[in-house]
């Protein structure tokens, strides 16, 4: 039983400014939540404005482990780029970066891919499906109409010069990420290592990224650096059969 009662009118004052502090705290927590929401969305309408980016990243799949990746999952004989031609590197996309992140389907829908300009893109990216997607994923955020994102992606493959000992490969290679890395820096006067990275699925290589400026120079990309292959080696399927 409480019987303090010259202590109650103390007790409901330190009650009443508890429960005020309570409710001020709470109402700041949803402003704070409101503002963080509302620049959440700014930002995501930043991210989302077709051609606001810093830079590209032309991505160059290794062929011969796409395929190999695709048959483990049984669905090898779906895809065109593995249907016996001997593809070595081949284009996976030139992809608008930020310097932290990238944006994506900055278009919904996408505007339509005229057929001509798929069909044109398959010697350097051989599978409609991929130039459909990257059209949609990564095209629509470069802020150009797509005949010219297209004649961007050939140019940029044009910049780049394959390492011979890569263009024949017969037999399974094991080499080291930075070993690939240093070809691609030998074959290519004024790329750095700062402006490439390695990539590997599992043990197997799986890309090579080369970071260009908008108007297609090399330039450095430390985050695309960081999401390089780190295993000590990996292994270079053959080409496939001619």
């Amino acid at each position: 039983m409480f019987d303090c009662p010259d202590d109650l009118p103390g007790f409901a004052s330190h009650r009443l400014r508890k429960h005020g502090a309570l409710a001020a705290l709470a109402l700041s927590g949803l402003v704070l939540s409101s503002i963080q929401v509302s620049t959440a969305q700014a930002q995501d309408r930043r991210q989302n404005a077709p051609g606001a980016f810093d830079f590209y990243v032309l991505s160059l799949s290794w062929s011969p482990s796409f395929c190999a990746e695709a048959e483990e999952r049984g669905n090898g004989g779906r895809s065109q780029q593995c249907s016996g031609r001997p593809y070595s590197f081949v284009v996976h996309g030139l992809w608008p970066q930020y310097e932290s992140g990238y944006p994506e389907y900055c278009e919904q829908p996408a505007p339509r891919l005229p057929r001509n300009i798929m069909t044109s893109m398959l010697d350097l990216m051989p599978a409609p499906g991929l130039i459909y997607n990257e059209w949609d994923k990564h095209g629509t955020c470069s802020g150009m109409p797509a005949k010219a994102y297209f004649e961007t992606v050939r140019k940029a493959r044009a910049v780049i010069k394959i390492p011979s000992e890569f263009l024949e490969l017969s037999e399974p290679k094991t080499v080291t990420p930075a070993a690939v890395e240093e070809a691609f820096i030998k074959a290519n006067p004024n790329l750095t290592n700062s402006a490439i990275a390695v990539t590997c699925n599992r043990t197997r290589l799986s890309e090579v990224r080369i970071c260009l400026t908008k108007e297609l120079q090399f330039r450095s990309c430390d985050e695309i650096d960081r999401q390089a292959c780190r295993r000590d080696d990996v292994t270079m399927p053959p080409l496939r059969g001619g």
